[in-house]
């Protein structure tokens, strides 16, 4: 399927390990440009040559994503590079377990306020693509975390702000063609990541994870990558408001 993303360009905040490189991967291979954010430079700086040879345009810089000043600075130069924005991707998130007022100002500041100042950032940008090109899609990363409550951390409650906040933002933009879904993984494996350290650190509470998936396996960040970057594509573009859970079928909810 062409999913009619060559020569659209799109931001991908922490945009150089997992989810993220997947989803900066995937655009790529569309023939989209990318442009990328993280906090560790030197990662961003091997990102965005691999990207090039890819044979897209790609720009990236080191930001910290709390700092709402820096963000909206970057996406906007990132904006003036690529020739314009028609997707943004909002990925970066801590999987702080803080049940305190730390822990939840922190998940609050990079995932909440950071989604906030990212869309804000590039919502001129998106607005022109959707006069452009009758489409413009925006991507939020959540969790289905957020629809369990199993204990007091501020990870859960944060992630479910994010599915409120882009409900919000699907119905009021909708008449600019700018699209807002919500991604929200199970668990997802890849070196270097939550999983892969509780793989070498702490083996029961990983494999009791494995058994208790359906599928008898984690998600890999290509799977989260390839749901996402389809839906914030034109070949998704009566979709918007939506949740999809990329989970292999672990929660047992059921929302109508």
């Amino acid at each position: 399927m062409d999913l009619g993303l060559k020569g659209r360009n799109a931001v991908v905040l922490g945009g150089t390990r997992g989810i993220g490189r997947a989803i900066a991967d995937t655009l790529a291979g569309e023939g989209a440009g990318v442009a990328v954010c993280a906090r560790n430079a030197d990662q961003v700086a091997s990102t965005v040559s691999e990207l090039k040879a890819k044979g897209v345009k790609a720009t990236g810089a080191s930001v910290d994503i709390t700092d709402g000043a820096a963000l909206k600075s970057w996406i906007s130069a990132a904006a003036t590079e690529l020739g314009g924005i028609d997707m943004l991707f909002s990925n970066a998130g801590a999987m702080s377990q803080g049940s305190d007022a730390a822990g939840y100002e922190q998940n609050f500041r990079l995932d909440v306020l950071g989604a906030v100042n990212a869309f804000e950032a590039a919502r001129p940008f998106l607005e022109a693509s959707g006069a452009k090109h009758g489409d413009a899609g925006v991507i939020i990363i959540s969790s289905v975390s957020a629809a369990v409550a199993d204990n007091t951390s501020s990870y859960g409650p944060i992630k479910a702000a994010l599915i409120h906040m882009a409900k919000g933002l699907a119905r009021q933009y909708a008449s600019k063609k700018i699209r807002v879904n919500v991604v929200s993984p199970g668990t997802v494996y890849f070196k270097g990541g939550v999983w892969h350290k509780r793989e070498l650190e702490m083996p029961k509470v990983f494999q009791g994870a494995l058994e208790r998936n359906p599928l008898g396996r984690m998600a890999t960040p290509q799977d989260v990558a390839n749901a996402a970057v389809f839906l914030a594509s034109p070949a998704s573009s009566f979709t918007t408001g939506s949740n999809l859970i990329v989970d292999g079928a672990i929660s047992n909810r059921v929302n109508f």
